[in-house]
């Protein structure tokens, strides 16, 4: 039963163009092809990314956050509640007003004391800003890197300049050395986001990003099996060119740098429509859908391939829309924020109450919803 599965998922006509088979991929005459078994590395790199992760945002950017006086604000703690808690935890983070009526008389609090705990306890679980710093800092330097190790591993290339180069002598290419860690450090990386999903920080695309995660593993596996290998250089190459923008003008939003943070989000912004909502859609994807089928009739990974890249650019469309109203906020005079971002909650009602309650926690202690907690521990006098 298993080895059906097995053969018929690898059967040649599903993968690869009429007329060849896997044995025509397979190593000979010094000649080195990609292959499926050479993914299995990505699993331990990712939980290597994790560790080096782990221990950058520990040595290296905790101190710069320091550096940069990055502070979090005061959070007014929630008083401990049974029933608010089970809740909050069983049923709804954003209450009804009749589910706050009902709570209000179990737990003997007013409507507005309920709202206010609700609304302390949701700031609660939400990331602090320093949690935020670090992980755009790890994913900057990555990005980075990655883009410029790319680039030097292109930039010599036909293909980089000649897109018809892409297909030449296709599928019998031979693997490059640049290529194969281009291709395997790329995918231990996303391997990693995927794993780390659950404790990064949330915000309101999440289910994008995880289709999005989901959708570049599988292409970039699927592209290194059949060896599209060059289509896949140049498409992680593109992708990697705007993301390191984006990371740095968070890390500088986060330390308070705003202006900063805003020059280098419309550079970020002109980058990432120029790459993803022109360069993808008119160069890349013209490259996958047309040069292929000069050569070989279409087949099922042709198809398979292509609408990978078309989910890729249905996601560039909806981030280009976060991204053009970010812009547009900056244009019309308001610092740009990350769209994605769950917000403070404040009520404009107790603004001032709540910024009085937070000096007060940095003066005499914690608060519990609207009062001072009592510090029993005097010194006592004989």
């Amino acid at each position: 039963m298993l080895l059906t599965i097995y053969d018929w998922f690898w059967w040649d006509r599903l993968w690869l163009p009429y007329n060849l088979t896997w044995t025509d991929l397979e190593d000979r005459d010094g000649r080195v092809y990609a292959k499926a078994s050479d993914l299995w590395i990505t699993l331990p790199l990712a939980l290597l990314f994790l560790v080096v992760r782990q221990a950058f945002e520990l040595y290296v950017a905790t101190p710069l956050a320091n550096l940069l006086n990055v502070k979090d604000k005061v959070r007014l703690k929630a008083t401990p509640n049974t029933v608010l808690e089970d809740f909050y935890i069983s049923t709804s983070k954003h209450p009804k007003q009749l589910d706050i009526e009902a709570l209000s008389k179990k737990a003997g609090y007013s409507l507005r004391q309920v709202e206010r705990w609700f609304r302390r306890r949701r700031n609660q679980d939400r990331p602090s800003l320093l949690k935020k710093f670090r992980e755009a800092s790890w994913r900057f330097i990555f990005y980075l890197i990655a883009f410029i190790a790319g680039l030097a591993a292109l930039i010599d290339k036909p293909w980089f300049y000649d897109l018809k180069e892409v297909w030449k002598g296709f599928p019998t290419l031979t693997l490059l050395p640049s290529q194969y860690w281009y291709y395997m450090i790329e995918l231990g990386f996303y391997w990693s986001l995927l794993f780390s999903v659950a404790s990064d920080v949330k915000r309101k695309d999440f289910k994008e990003q995880i289709i999005h995660h989901l959708a570049t593993i599988i292409l970039i596996s699927f592209s290194w099996c059949v060896n599209y290998i060059r289509a896949g250089t140049l498409i992680m190459l593109v992708h990697d060119s705007a993301d390191y923008l984006l990371e740095s003008a968070k890390m500088f939003n986060y330390a308070g740098w705003k202006n900063t943070c805003n020059a280098i989000f419309i550079v970020f912004a002109a980058v990432f429509i120029i790459t993803r909502l022109v360069i993808f859609p008119f160069w890349i994807l013209h490259c996958t859908w047309v040069y292929p089928t000069e050569l070989y009739p279409p087949f099922f990974g042709y198809y398979f391939f292509n609408g990978l890249l078309a989910v890729l650019q249905l996601l560039h469309i909806f981030w280009a829309c976060l991204i053009l109203r970010m812009a547009w906020k900056f244009i019309t005079g308001n610092y740009v924020e990350d769209e994605r971002s769950d917000r403070e909650e404040t009520d404009n009602s107790e603004e001032g109450e709540e910024e009085k309650e937070a000096k007060e926690v940095q003066k005499n202690g914690p608060v519990s919803n609207g009062h001072l907690a009592l510090n029993n521990n005097h010194r006592k006098t004989e």
